[in-house]
């Protein structure tokens, strides 16, 4: 499965489950520079080691708030696709959010 095709599933269940359309399209934003960092790759090429060089190389001129925010979203995509069976484990599971201001 594509990231691309991963978020689109994954945000259809969000909405289904109540999510708010603020909540839904921020995570939308992060969704897209997810998949354009890694050219919309397959999701189980993906590991922790890809993860987390993505969040230091687009992470280091943001807040460690807008930080936490893409870490967040991550971490509920990536366990989202682990426990619905797309990936056999979750590779954003060591990944720690960064302490706040």
């Amino acid at each position: 499965m594509l990231l691309s095709e991963a978020w689109n599933t994954y945000e259809a269940n969000k909405r289904i489950e109540g999510f708010s359309p603020y909540t839904l399209k921020a995570y939308g934003i992060q969704a897209r520079l997810l998949t354009r960092y890694f050219n919309d790759s397959n999701i189980i090429t993906l590991n922790t080691h890809n993860l987390k060089d993505f969040l230091a190389k687009t992470g280091k001129n943001l807040k460690p708030s807008s930080l936490a925010h893409r870490i967040r979203f991550m971490k509920s995509l990536f366990r989202w696709c682990h426990e619905e069976g797309h990936i056999s484990f979750n590779p954003d599971a060591k990944i720690k959010e960064p302490k706040a201001e």
